[in-house]
């Protein structure tokens, strides 16, 4: 994984219930400071003069509690904790609820060249804001050949060999309604242990989707941007491959196939390719049935359940009329 600096922290494009609003009142040098932890610590015992244990590889966070005491500090003009809490090499500090730092801060933090930041948001919230950022950014990554769309609310990553299809399938879907995540390259993240999140490898291109004997098309510009999403989580996947009269497909759906990304296990789906056969209209059904199972109902499991039923009436019904027969 590429570094990431403070300043990549400022630079973060988040919006609305996600940004995390900070700004740099001091020690700018330190920008270039490197974060490796996605977490934060608390660092009240550091200022009372505990440093075993320290945790000065994550960001430190100071809310009201914390600035209280660094008043204390002030007032007594004690700052001996302070000089020996800077000497350890922390990523930044952060500053919630608006908080002024004083002047004795900010002369230490720019003698060590320490990055302080400030924000309007409560330390509750910014905790879980940073965090999910962070978490984010950390997230154990893969990048894979294919095409992300969004078919009913589930998104479908769908690959196959080269010119089997993908993206007219996608056009076709994006036609009737549905949206574009990415089309030929899907990066892959994995956040939270088991959700797999996919988005365009190059947000410049990530939009634009290449139809051979057509070339380049721009999907914002020609189906408006309501037919794109920047990211979508993976939910199932479709493989297209050419018809294989010699293999075995099936037919009822009782069998549950999977696919493991990231540690991570995605139903999968094998659909042969032959003409006659409409892909766009049996993603849109998978789609559907993959709904339907996230809601537990299993249509396979339910035929299946009803054919065994039937059995049991006619075998029984049977049996009944041979008790009946006169001997």
């Amino acid at each position: 994984m590429k570094k990431f600096t403070v300043l990549d922290l400022l630079d973060m494009d988040l919006r609305e219930h996600n940004d995390l609003a900070v700004r740099c009142v001091a020690g700018r040098p330190g920008l270039v400071r490197e974060i490796h932890v996605p977490d934060l610590n608390r660092p009240g015992l550091a200022l009372s003069g505990f440093f075993e244990k320290f945790n000065h590889q994550r960001i430190q966070l100071f809310g009201r509690g914390e600035y209280a005491y660094l008043e204390k500090l002030a007032r007594d003009n004690d700052m001996k904790n302070l000089e020996i809490m800077f000497s350890y090499q922390m990523p930044c500090c952060v500053f919630t609820h608006n908080l002024e730092p004083h002047r004795q801060f900010l002369d230490i933090a720019e003698k060590n060249q320490c990055p302080v930041l400030q924000t309007e948001i409560s330390s509750s919230e910014f905790t879980i804001r940073l965090i999910r950022a962070l978490s984010n950014v950390f997230a154990p990554q893969q990048t894979v050949h294919g095409v992300l769309v969004e078919v009913y609310g589930i998104g479908i990553l769908i690959q196959g060999e080269s010119g089997v299809g993908k993206s007219e399938t996608a056009l076709e879907l994006v036609e009737r309604g549905h949206r574009l995540v990415a089309d030929d390259v899907v990066e892959i993240k994995c956040v939270s242990g088991n959700i797999l999140l996919g988005s365009g490898a190059n947000q410049v291109l990530g939009h634009h989707m290449e139809v051979r004997g057509l070339g380049i098309i721009n999907i914002t510009h020609l189906f408006g941007v309501g037919a794109i999403r920047d990211q979508k989580q993976i939910q199932l996947m479709v493989k297209l491959e050419e018809w294989n009269a010699d293999k075995y497909y099936d037919r009822i759906g009782s069998h549950e196939q999977y696919t493991e990304i990231l540690g991570v296990k995605v139903p999968t789906l094998d659909v042969p390719v032959k003409p006659g056969r409409n892909i766009p209209i049996i993603i849109e059904t998978a789609a559907m049935n993959e709904r339907l199972k996230k809601m537990g109902y299993y249509s396979a499991k339910d035929f299946n359940e009803n054919v065994l039923r039937w059995l049991e009436s006619e075998n029984a019904r049977a049996v009944y009329y041979e008790k009946q027969e006169p001997s």
